[in-house]
């Protein structure tokens, strides 16, 4: 009887210390879905009010240049995207208070491909919208499949400094075949037909599938020329070997051999040779929607994480 006595105040302490728990942990998650669906309101009546205010269309009453912007790496999942800019150089022919068009590029250049198909786009839309010019203005680069591009346009202008040129097709590659002598590595890769293994960097070269490469590469680079020679016309000055060799100048230099023709800015273009002043930007970009959406995304899933007790450590 005596022990019993002594174990019942212990016992009672840790009947009503469960409790309690219990009681805190019930607080608790009483507060987090709290705190989930005040996120959640939160987040659709933000969504609603930016989707209402985007939605509206903008009202374009004075007649103005349309900037459209080129800038990176050309390529598919690259940050210039043929679909891209087709669609930005599509909404601006067919506005009709747009008075010209400026493709303001700065790019290296990219696949020929998508190079191609944005050049094709501009000749169609050209040859769709005589009345509408479309002025390429270089910043500090257009090479490659960039001025692929821009031989599209009716001009191009581009800064005294600005790189221009490399009219040219590359495919890079590499041998290994001497460091893996050396550190005692051989490859064991099996193929059905006899070029499957094209030009591979582990084995010595094959003549014959250089000679193909080559012809590959001639052949996309006549590709090249051919464009050019349409879009520029007889405005090019410079030797034919030099100019397609994949050399470039600087704009100077560009203007004399007439791969550009004339020296300027956007806004340059716009005020002088448009002789408009208004510009607005129809470059493609991400919508404000959605760039709210990633970032308030992020945010939210990260603090339901954290409310929620769902956070989990990240090797770094």
């Amino acid at each position: 009887m005596q022990e019993q006595a002594n174990m019942s105040p212990s016992w009672e302490r840790e009947v009503v210390e469960k409790a309690l728990l219990a009681s805190v942990d019930e607080h608790r998650r009483t507060r987090r879905w709290g705190i989930f669906f005040k996120i959640i309101i939160f987040g659709y009546i933000l969504f609603m009010t930016i989707y209402w205010f985007q939605g509206k269309p903008k009202q374009v009453l004075k007649e103005h240049v349309a900037l459209i912007d080129l800038m990176g790496t050309i390529g598919h999942g690259q940050e210039v995207e043929a679909d891209q800019i087709a669609s930005s150089l599509r909404r601006a022919f067919d506005e009709p208070k747009v008075k010209a068009v400026i493709l303001r590029i700065n790019s290296p250049g990219g696949t020929p491909v998508q190079s191609a198909y944005i050049y094709d786009e501009l000749m169609r839309l050209r040859k769709k919208h005589k009345e509408k010019k479309v002025y390429a203005v270089v910043v500090d680069i257009c090479a490659s499949g960039a001025y692929y591009v821009a031989a599209g346009a009716d001009q191009i202008y581009a800064n005294p400094s600005s790189i221009v040129g490399s009219i040219g097709v590359l495919m890079p590659g590499f041998g290994f075949v001497d460091i893996m002598k050396k550190v005692g590595v051989e490859q064991r890769s099996l193929s059905a037909g006899k070029n499957k293994m094209f030009m591979d960097p582990f084995k010595p070269e094959n003549p014959e599938q250089i000679k193909y490469a080559q012809s590959l590469l001639d052949n996309v680079h006549k590709h090249f020329i051919d464009a050019v020679k349409a879009g520029r016309g007889d405005r090019i000055k410079g030797n034919p070997e030099e100019l397609y060799s994949g050399l470039f100048w600087t704009g100077e230099k560009a203007l004399e051999l007439g791969l550009v023709d004339g020296l300027g800015s956007a806004g340059f273009v716009a005020r002088e040779i448009i002789k408009v002043e208004e510009i607005i930007d129809y470059s493609a970009t991400h919508s404000l929607l959605d760039r709210l959406a990633s970032r308030v995304g992020a945010s939210m899933s990260k603090q339901l994480s954290s409310e929620l007790g769902l956070n989990t450590q990240t090797l770094r």
